[in-house]
Order: structure tokens, then sequence, then C-alpha cells
């Protein structure tokens, strides 16, 4: 199924049934009075998320949703029935944003968790609601309210652990390949990924985490050359950057270059991107002789100042590739700890009466 991570959608809210005027005629109850009842409240439109999606394909053809009206009231005190509440299932990682406004409705992160997109119409008044000691056969009701209507835009970020990035040909999708199931598309010429491709690392009995493979960024990326702004906002949701240098570049140009290149449109993109947890993984280690890379990797390191962990792996040889994914594993496995202990301890502080 072909990938697609926006669309733009229309809501609608039932409306509000109105309300009824109607009065009691019974045989030897001469005074019946008014007994006209209220309408049904109008459906209101949720999105609700489903870890079984992945993708806002279904939207490509399915861009209008209403929700059903309340029913009108009727006699002998009758409430209309409420319109039944319409449910749109959308995947984890999934903004939604008002097209009109550009506020931000809300943002899918945990399984089944429900965002309300559009409330559905207020029931109308039967002429009962008006009955007073001074109006005893009131004629008046009130219809039912409209159902809100919106135009929303629907944004993708897939939800990762580890991102891959690096320029064209670096060699991500072989390592998403060699490390975990999945199967990406793989050819010797650039941008062969076209999408973001996601695939699940395992480290062993109940230990696991998401790699996302991202598309080649170029320089420009982050200005939209090469649909980059599209690839970069998946980053923003992984814990940790893998970014893949390929040792001996098809163009013979400078590694240092090409760092500083992505270094640059990651900072330029913002999002704090360039401030995350990134290491540097040194690809196709084979097909340089080992003093050769040694010397390169080195003279790198020393030139871009670069202080954090960095990798050297050949991902087509699956040479220090396990040693990456374990690494990579204890990081996400220590991020995910602090993580809980910082909920707990909000919540406890929450929990803590004043």
């Amino acid at each position: 199924m072909k990938f697609v991570d926006e669309a733009t959608i229309h809501v609608q809210a039932g409306d509000g049934g109105n309300g009824c005027v109607s009065f009691r005629r019974e045989k030897a109850i001469p005074f019946g009075g008014p007994d006209g009842g209220d309408g049904g409240d109008g459906g209101s439109i949720h999105a609700v998320a489903d870890i079984n999606l992945n993708t806002l394909a279904d939207f490509r053809f399915t861009r209008s949703f209403k929700a059903k009206r309340g029913e009108n009231g009727s006699s002998a005190n009758c409430r209309g029935a409420g319109g039944e509440d319409l449910e749109i299932p959308m995947p984890l990682g999934t903004r939604i944003v008002d097209v009109e406004t550009q506020e931000l409705i809300g943002e899918l992160t945990r399984d089944g968790q429900r965002v309300k997109l559009a409330q559905g119409g207020f029931h109308g008044l039967g002429n009962t609601r008006f009955k007073s000691s001074i109006n005893r056969s009131p004629r008046q009701s009130t219809p039912g309210s409209p159902g809100e209507q919106r135009e929303l835009a629907l944004e993708l970020s897939l939800m990762g652990d580890v991102g891959l990035l690096g320029l064209p040909n670096a060699g991500k999708s072989t390592l998403l390949s060699s490390a975990s199931a999945a199967r990406p598309k793989i050819a010797d010429y650039p941008f062969t990924t076209l999408y973001p491709q996601p695939g699940v690392v395992s480290c062993g009995l109940g230990r696991s985490f998401v790699m996302m493979d991202i598309p080649g960024l170029i320089e420009g990326a982050a200005s939209g050359a090469g649909l980059g702004i599209r690839f970069l906002k998946h980053l923003q949701r992984t814990r940790l950057l893998l970014h893949l240098v390929d040792v001996n570049p098809p163009d013979g140009g400078d590694i240092v270059s090409h760092i500083k290149t992505i270094r640059a449109e990651l900072k330029e993109f913002g999002e704090a991107l360039d401030e995350r947890e990134q290491w540097l993984v040194f690809n196709k280690a084979d097909t340089l002789a080992p003093e050769e890379l040694d010397a390169l990797v080195k003279k790198s390191l020393r030139r871009l100042r670069f202080k954090g962990r960095h990798f050297v792996i050949s991902a087509a040889t699956r040479a220090g590739v396990a040693e990456l994914c374990e690494a990579a594993m204890q990081w996400v496995e220590s991020n995910r700890a602090a993580q809980a202990a910082a909920a707990n301890e909000s919540d406890e502080s929450s929990d803590t009466p004043e």
C-alpha cells in the first residue's frame, strides 16, 4: 500500500433534534397541558488511535465524515434519540490541525486515545420546558443547534525509538534490513527509499526497539528541497539519531562536509533535532583497507571535534551491526526507565494533597 503521511478531511457533526410542540388530549382530562418533548443531541466525531494502522492512505478516497443528527422530540414528553457518535480510526503519531485557524486539535500518541474533532449539536427544547404559572399553554419550542463543521489537516509522524539519517546511498536501508525483518528496497542509485520505513530490532527476549529509515536528505532539505521537511518531521518522535556516513562516497567527496551538511539541515529545521542524542555510524567499512579506514575515522572525528559515540560498521556484511544495535538497545532502555520514573514522580506530586 502506498505510504501517505498527509491528508485533509472534512468533518461535520450531527445537528441537534428539534423540540416538539404538543398538548395532552385524553378523555376525561380537560386540562391536559403541554407534553412536547425535547429533541436528541447530535452525534459528535472522534479520532481514535489504532496501533494497527501506519498510514493515512484510507483518507485519499474517503475525505468527508458526517455524524448522525438527533431525532426530533415527540408528544407524551418523549425525547428524541441522540445521534450516534462517529469514530474515525487513525494511526499513532497523527497530528490534527484545524485548516482555518491552524489550531492543533490533538495528537494521537497512545493506542485507544480519543480526540474530539467536532461537537454534535445541542438538542432543541419542547414546549413542556416553557410551562409556567403564567403561561399554562406555551406554543413555543426551539430548534436543535447545528453540529460543528471543520476542515482538518492530518499529518503523520511515525513513532520510532531510533532514527536513521544521512545522505542518499549512505546505507540506511541496508542497515535496517540487516538489523530487522524489514525489507526496504535497496539499489545502487540515490533516493531508493521514497517514504519512511520502520523495522523492529530484536536484541533478545523481551528486548526490542523500533528503527526508522528516513529517506536520504540533501542540502536545503529543511527548506523543502527533495521533500526534506516531510521526511525530517518523522525524526521528531525518535529518541536517538544514528547518522550514517559512507566512508567511501561514490562522488569522492569529503565525508566531513557531508556530515556537516546533514547537521546544518537538522539545526535549520528546528524542533531541537540538532540537540537530540546523535551517534556517528561510519558505514561501508568493507570498502576500505583497515589502516586507511582507521586513519579516516580518526581524522574525521578530530576535524569535527565530535565528542559523542561513534561506530564503524558494514551493513552489507553485518560487521559491527550487532554491537551497534545492542548499544542502541541499552540507550533506549535507559531512556525509557528515566521517562517512566519522571512520569511516576509527576503522578505522585499531583496526588499529594495541598
